[in-house]
């Protein structure tokens, strides 16, 4: 079953919303690309499309239910827009784009949220001549499009479903920031859909292009309605930097609790967002230690913080009476 949280951002598509930040991104990498654009597939794939077919074992930890949202035993909101790559090359594109929201159980901090959105961009290719050398090329062409003059480094990684793997970053107000991954494409995801040649992909979050790039603070943001953050992005070619117009004060509060056996943090941190939704801004695991009878005791320190307003006392501790309400009800636990 798919939480009414989740479920709600479902059919949102901030990435063609015009006037948004996100579709903005999205509309600079699309005309970067000039490719074969899907914006509109399905987030609900099966689960052969999000793991199998992309030759992700069965072992995996993305596969487990405290990482994946389960619409029914066979299929899945999508966790990334990988899941349609089978899809379109068996039906015989060989450039194409895909831009779509995506989903993953997570942390909760201000980078970090359970619906985000993701391009991915693949490319077949005759033979194997220059394929990296073409690949390389083009992520560099595309980050420095939408960076601008920026330092570049490549990092050799993994992915399943490629290989050789590199991430790229960017070097962005003195750190270095991970872009986007990409890598030659496994043969068997070719040959099991009948495509001769030789095959890239590129993958890219818009939401970290996004909060560099305007200097958005808080990945809540992206689904705030408030006209004082949306007008900010209202001309897509315009330069912006994100401008404040909420300065509001936290509010922290804590939770302790001894568990038992197994506990799932993810899954904790989804019934959280259930319970506060996005007056949730970061919670932190801050002590922890294990009694001699087997027991773990976990403190977790919740900060609550509205981006558009301030809260006050009654409506933070009637929310954080609700998250202890639940934590004793749904987990095997024991407040403290």
């Amino acid at each position: 079953m798919i939480p009414e949280s989740i479920n709600s951002k479902i059919g949102v598509n901030l990435h063609k919303q015009k006037g948004h930040p996100i579709y903005n991104i999205r509309r600079s990498i699309e005309g970067y690309f000039g490719w074969h654009t899907f914006d509109d597939l399905n987030p609900v794939v099966s689960v052969a499309d999000n793991f199998d077919l992309l030759l992700i074992p069965e072992d995996h930890p993305s596969r487990k239910k405290t990482d994946t949202f389960y619409v029914d035993d066979t299929h899945v909101l999508r966790t990334h827009t990988s899941a349609h790559q089978n899809q379109l090359l068996k039906t015989g594109y060989k450039k194409f784009v895909v831009f779509g929201d995506v989903y993953r159980k997570d942390e909760i901090d201000c980078t970090h949220y359970p619906v985000f959105h993701q391009v991915e961009a693949v490319c077949v290719l005759p033979d194997a001549n220059n394929a990296q050398r073409r690949l390389h090329n083009f992520v560099e062409g595309v980050l420095r499009h939408l960076m601008g003059t920026v330092k570049i480094r490549k990092v050799e990684s993994y992915f399943p479903f490629t290989n050789p793997s590199w991430e790229y970053e960017v070097f962005w107000e003195g750190r270095w920031l991970e872009l986007a991954g990409c890598g030659i494409i496994q043969p068997q995801i070719l040959k099991q859909n009948n495509v001769h040649g030789v095959g890239w992909a590129v993958g890219m979050g818009l939401e970290r292009i996004a909060m560099a790039l305007y200097g958005i603070p808080d990945v809540r943001l992206f689904w705030s309605k408030d006209e004082r953050f949306l007008k900010q992005f209202e001309n897509p070619y315009q330069k912006v930097t994100f401008k404040e117009f909420s300065s509001q004060p936290p509010c922290h509060k804590d939770i302790a609790f001894w568990t038992r056996g197994e506990f799932s943090q993810t899954e904790y941190f989804q019934m959280i967002r259930e319970v506060a939704g996005d007056l949730v801004e970061d919670v932190q695991c801050v002590d922890t230690f294990v009694k001699g009878d087997g027991r773990t005791s976990l403190c977790y320190r919740i900060t609550y913080r509205s981006m558009e307003r301030t809260l006050t006392n009654e409506e933070v501790n009637s929310i954080q009476d609700k998250v202890r309400a639940n934590t004793a009800k749904n987990f095997n636990i024991e407040l403290r």
